[in-house]
C-alpha cells in the first residue's frame, strides 16, 4: 500500500515536495505501515478517492481519522494520494498522457506542501481536497496554467448562448486555474499553455469536446483595474473573459491569502512593494472589498 522508506523518499522528490518536508513523512511513515487501524484508514481513502477514476465529478473530500496525532493528520492526505499514484497513473497511461505532464500535474502535490509551510511555518498539506482533482485525471497542468475537466453550468451557459454559442449547463468545459509558483502570469505563457490544452483534450479525450474555457477568480475582480496598468499582466488576463457574474457576498481574504501568503497578519503590517500588493491592502483598508467572480472565453 505505501513504498518503504527509501522508495518513500523518492517519490516525494518526484512529486515536488521540498526537500525540508522529506524526513518528517518519512519517518511517520513507519507509524502508518505499523498501525492497521491507520493503514486500513488510508486503504479505505484511497478506495473513495480513486472509485469512477476519470470521471468527472468535482473535488471531494478526504475523511479525517479521529484521534490521529496532530504531525500525522497533517501528513495523512500525503499517504493518500502516494498510495494512489498507480491508479491515476494507470489512467493517464490508458488514456496515452505524456508523462511529462503527468509528473508536473501530480507534482502539484508538492506545491500544497510548500503552500503549508509558507502558511503554517511547518510541514503539511495545504487544501488536501483539490488534489482531489489531479490524483482522480480531471486536472492537467500544461505549462503555465492549470485545466480541470468540468461542466458549464446554469451562469456559464446561459452566458454564453447569449453571446450566440451552443452551451448546455452540462456540456464539457475546461476550468482554467493559475497556479502559484509558477512565475509571472504573461500574455504569452498563457497563449501557449491554451494552444496546449486545445491540443491535449482533443487528442486525450477526445469523446468531451472542449469550446469554451471558464474561470472563477479574485483575478477577475474589474476593480482591480482601478489600480493596476491597463498592460499589466492580470488586466490583460482579465480581457480575455466575458463576464458572467459578480457575487454578492465578497471574499476579501482570497487576494490576501494567494498575494501574501497568508490571512492572519494585520492589513497595516502586510508589505506594499509591489502595485498589487498596495492595491490589495489600501482597497480593504479603505473599506472596499474584493470579489471572486466568473467568466469564460471561446476556445
Amino acid at each position: 500500500m505505501l513504498p518503504d522508506s527509501d522508495e518513500l523518499a523518492e517519490i516525494l522528490v518526484d512529486l515536488g515536495v521540498p526537500h525540508q518536508d522529506i524526513e518528517e513523512p518519512v519517518r511517520l511513515s513507519r507509524r502508518v505501515v505499523g498501525d492497521p487501524e491507520t493503514l486500513r484508514f488510508v486503504e479505505q481513502a484511497v478506495e473513495h478517492l480513486v472509485e469512477g477514476m476519470g470521471q468527472i465529478r468535482g473535488t471531494t473530500a478526504l475523511p479525517e481519522l479521529a484521534g490521529a496525532p496532530e504531525a500525522l493528520t497533517r501528513f495523512l492526505p500525503l499517504y493518500v494520494y502516494v498510495a494512489a499514484l498507480p491508479h491515476v497513473r494507470a489512467h493517464h497511461r490508458e488514456r496515452g498522457v505524456p508523462e511529462e505532464v503527468s509528473r508536473r500535474t501530480l507534482a502539484d502535490l508538492g506545491r500544497c506542501v510548500a503552500w503549508y509551510r509558507r502558511w503554517h511555518g511547518t510541514g503539511g498539506v495545504l487544501s488536501p481536497r483539490w488534489l482531489s482533482l489531479h490524483f482522480h485525471g480531471e486536472l492537467y497542468q500544461l505549462g503555465r496554467l492549470q485545466f480541470q475537466r468540468d461542466r458549464a453550468g446554469r451562469w456559464t451557459s446561459d452566458s454564453a448562448a447569449a453571446a450566440g454559442l451552443t452551451l448546455g449547463p452540462d456540456d464539457p468545459v475546461l476550468a482554467l486555474h493559475v497556479p502559484d509558483f509558477m512565475g509571472p502570469l504573461s500574455s504569452e505563457a498563457c497563449d501557449r499553455s491554451l494552444a496546449r490544452a486545445r491540443e491535449f483534450f482533443a487528442r486525450h479525450y477526445p469523446e468531451e469536446p472542449y469550446a469554451v474555457a471558464s474561470c472563477g477568480s479574485w483575478l477577475l475582480d474589474p476593480q482591480l483595474r482601478r489600480y493596476l496598468p491597463e498592460d499589466s499582466n492580470i488586466v490583460r488576463f482579465q480581457k480575455r473573459f466575458r463576464a458572467v457574474r459578480v457575487p454578492d457576498e465578497p471574499e476579501d481574504m482570497a487576494p490576501v491569502r494567494f498575494v501574501f501568503g497568508t490571512a492572519d497578519v494585520p492589513l497595516d503590517r502586510l508589505p506594499r512593494r509591489t502595485v498589487l500588493e498596495r492595491a490589495v491592502v489600501d482597497h480593504l483598508r479603505d473599506g472596499g472589498h474584493w470579489y471572486v467572480p466568473s467568466g469564460w472565453f471561446a476556445l
